[in-house]
């Protein structure tokens, strides 16, 4: 039996967190290649700690009518030109400390030609179908909780540290980059209606206060829940250490793909495993994800369920999806079966290439994915967070 009254909670960290400093870093190289590139194979991880940026993976990039020889050479003037690129996305995160400076971090690559055993299996040759970039499940989910179908715990958790961002971007000079936010509410009949307790962690200028931080924090938070939300009985912890001067890469060391909870729904339905970040569209970890949510937010927003949870499962190297399961948690109202056999259809199969295809995904516009979530955001006029389209509603409602 689905429960309908209870707490819930979910967290986000910010753009400045160690981990998300390191997803933006490794997505910059994403978009670097695609940019020279739409068929590029990135697969690049990103290590930050004190005053250092260690890039690793595979890559390849081609030109029409290269030889082998003058492809690596491609490859490599890309790699080369790397390093500002890198520097800038430090930069605009805002870190200028000298435990961690866009301009004074030691810097070094190791990137180097994707594997030829991972390459035969991926690539389109004769009569196969380019294939899928690793094994593994994805899974897709939408809820009617929010305007943009997302969880509202981890809705609210990203506006929180997005306003932050703002302000400190927009000169308040009491905020440092790194921050993490955490949102409890209580749910009645299925809806968030209160919430409990905030839990918000922000690096700050030298000597403030956890008093001062909270006058910065505060009405952030208020401005960002639905007004009734936060009551007399909200439990507020805001820089519970009471000390966050050392912060981000200098204070903890990041990693790309290690916030993949953050990244999809806030633990508010299941996660196959794979990263997003650092990662092309031929790999499913990314692309079929992409797919999955497009799907099933399509679904919700074409009133066929509150809430929507979908899994496709891959093999390395074959292009076919091995299965796709359609969960309406009991608030369906059409069958799941029939979705099964119909949605794929709707996006051409879901094989690496009709997503990338349908979903526009072979472009440069991944690093703006980095922070606050893939998911729950504005489709772009360049194609940016497509997978959020809700153009699949027609079709959908004809299912009804």
């Amino acid at each position: 039996m689905t429960r309908s009254s209870f707490l819930f909670t979910s967290e986000s960290v910010s753009e400045g967190h160690p981990d998300k400093v390191a997803d933006r870093i490794s997505d910059t190289v994403v978009d670097a290649f695609l940019a020279r590139d739409p068929e590029a194979r990135v697969a690049c991880e990103t290590l930050v700690t004190t005053q250092r940026i260690v890039l690793a993976g595979e890559v390849r990039a081609t030109q029409p009518g290269n030889t082998k020889e003058q492809n690596e050479a491609f490859t490599r003037s890309i790699i080369d030109s790397l390093e500002p690129l890198v520097r800038a996305a430090v930069r605009d995160i805002g870190y200028e400390q000298d435990g961690f400076h866009w301009k004074t971090a030691s810097y070094e690559c190791h990137l180097h030609a994707q594997s030829a055993d991972i390459a035969v299996g991926v690539d389109a040759s004769g009569n196969k179908d380019e294939g899928a970039g690793d094994q593994g499940i994805m899974f897709g989910y939408a809820s009617n909780e929010t305007p943009e179908l997302m969880p509202a715990t981890l809705a609210y958790s990203h506006r929180i540290l997005k306003r932050l961002a703002e302000l400190r971007h927009g000169g308040e000079t009491r905020l440092e980059p790194d921050a993490k936010s955490q949102v409890t509410l209580r749910y009645e009949n299925g809806q968030p209606v209160a919430a409990t307790s905030i839990v918000v962690s922000t690096q700050h200028a030298k000597g403030l206060s956890q008093a001062q931080v909270a006058e910065v924090v505060r009405p952030v938070v208020l401005s960002v829940l639905p007004e009734g939300f936060v009551t007399d009985e909200t439990v507020w912890h805001i820089n519970p250490t009471g000390v966050f001067e050392i912060g981000g890469p200098d204070g903890d060391a990041g990693l790309t793909g290690r916030k993949i909870i953050v990244d999809t729904y806030g633990g508010a339905a299941p996660h196959g495993g794979g990263a997003f970040s650092g990662k092309d569209p031929t790999k499913v970890d990314r692309s079929a994800a992409y797919a999955c949510r497009y799907l099933a937010k399509n679904v919700v927003a074409a009133g066929l369920a509150d809430r929507c949870t979908i899994q496709i499962s891959y093999a390395i190297g074959v292009a076919e999806p091995q299965s796709i399961h359609v969960d309406l948690h009991g608030t369906g109202k059409v069958d799941e079966t029939l979705l099964e056999e119909t949605l794929l259809g709707f996006i051409g199969g879901a094989t690496p290439r009709a997503i990338r295809e349908h979903l526009g995904l072979n472009r440069p516009i991944y690093a703006r994915t980095a922070a606050y979530g893939h998911f729950g955001r504005e489709p772009d006029a360049d194609g940016g967070f497509g997978w959020e389209k809700t153009d699949l509603v027609g079709k959908l409602k004809a299912l009804a």
